[in-house]
């Protein structure tokens, strides 16, 4: 049995950011499109924009860079500021999971008496 743990960051306004947007930055690392990596999530794509553009204005500068569609489609890309961004998102989240199992363990399984 292994604890689950849910993290997310809060602004004034209540939660804006989990592991689910992580995983919506990587579908636009992968797809090069907000849209695309959107609709992997089963996410509506203005729900997407609205997200990430929360996200920014509390952080202060760019995740994603996009480009209008056109004759040959817009695109997207991470910012470097974003990929950091991600990466401590999940270092943290990792450190918080483990923290939390090894403690489940030394409270529950360690000291079960069975």
């Amino acid at each position: 049995m292994k604890v689950r743990v849910k993290i997310s960051l809060n602004d004034d306004d209540g939660s804006f950011m989990g592991i689910g947007l992580v995983w919506l930055l990587r579908g636009v690392e992968q797809f090069g499109s907000v849209r695309k990596s959107a609709m992997q999530m089963k996410m509506s794509y203005p729900k997407a924009v609205k997200i990430i553009d929360r996200l920014e204005k509390a952080l202060g500068y760019s995740l994603v860079i996009r480009t209008r569609g056109g004759i040959r489609g817009g695109n997207s890309f991470v910012t470097p500021e974003g990929i950091a961004f991600i990466e401590k998102f999940e270092h943290l989240h990792q450190q918080i999971t483990s923290f939390s199992n090894e403690k489940f363990n030394e409270i529950f399984v360690e000291s079960n008496p069975h």
